[in-house]
């Protein structure tokens, strides 16, 4: 099975709950994964940006890495974040983070450096070439600070090792030029839940959600729904679901989903600085779009 059939569908870029004293809370991270495990999505990503990665340190991450493995026990395939703006620090973390159970591992392009699209090609290239395991590349200029155009994902895709993109540029057009002109092999994933639904209807192969940590089932059924074709059925999951994304999303990610689950009873409201808890007023709107949609 190629990496675009086995990352099919809903993956869930999962968040680190920390207890009240800044811990890395295991129980719920272990709770978590069941709750998503069981409600239908297919598969896991830990150590996204969703997960805090740029406040934990290389020791915690390779432990989380390592407690996701066990947890999960292969019922579903694991990817395992791995990016910043260091190539050369990037090529050791390759050999430092246990990758032998990853399916592939997820990239984001560099941030802050603001890399030329050649920069770009260049350090995907190098990652590759180091990689043990299949590489997603993972475009969010919005985080980032530059977009990689679909002319370099294409260039990059030919790439022996590179496997996929999750593309969350927000740019419709970029989206159908890499759709259009992608090898037969290459997985395309959206990582943007709100334009989830159209870019599956241009024929993207899946979401890595954020929102899906939440709302597995409603979300994974949306999704599985587009891949049938059945576009109606997955609009009405889809318009449930709008006004949590645009509360999820309104001050920071994963401010926003922590604040879901908590309400849920699933973690602690805890992120790390420089991140704070969502904002009262949202706050309020989360617990009144839980009651309406419980």
């Amino acid at each position: 099975m190629n990496l675009r059939e086995q990352l099919r569908g809903t993956g869930v870029a999962i968040v680190t709950p920390f207890t009240t004293g800044d811990e890395v809370d295991y129980e719920a991270l272990g709770k978590l994964i069941d709750f998503l495990i069981s409600n239908g999505i297919n598969y896991i990503v830990t150590m996204g940006t969703t997960g805090e990665t740029p406040v934990l340190i290389k020791e915690e991450k390779k432990t989380i890495i390592e407690f996701t493995y066990k947890h999960v026990a292969r019922r579903v395939p694991v990817v395992v974040g791995i990016g910043g703006n260091c190539t050369h620090e990037l090529l050791h973390d390759l050999q430092f983070f246990p990758l032998e159970e990853a399916a592939a591992i997820l990239s984001a392009s560099p941030y802050y450096n603001k890399p030329s699209q050649e920069g770009l090609y260049q350090h995907y290239k190098a990652l590759a070439g180091a990689s043990s395991r299949p590489v997603v590349l993972y475009n969010v200029p919005g985080r980032t600070g530059r977009n990689m155009t679909a002319e370099t994902t294409l260039r990059l895709a030919d790439l022996p090792n590179i496997a996929g993109i999750k593309e969350a540029g927000g740019d419709m057009l970029q989206c159908m030029q890499i759709l259009k002109n992608r090898p037969e092999d290459f997985l395309v994933v959206s990582g943007d839940d709100a334009l989830a639904l159209p870019q599956l209807a241009c024929g993207m192969d899946g979401v890595i959600s954020v929102a899906g940590n939440c709302f597995p089932a409603s979300f994974s059924s949306m999704v599985n729904h587009c891949l049938a074709g059945n576009f109606s059925v997955a609009k009405r999951f889809n318009d449930k679901l709008l006004e949590g994304y645009e509360i999820m999303f309104a001050e920071n990610n994963p401010a926003g989903v922590k604040a879901f689950l908590a309400e849920m009873g699933m973690i602690k409201n805890t992120v790390r600085l420089p991140v704070v808890p969502l904002s009262k007023g949202l706050h309020s709107q989360a617990q009144a779009y839980l009651k309406k949609n419980p």
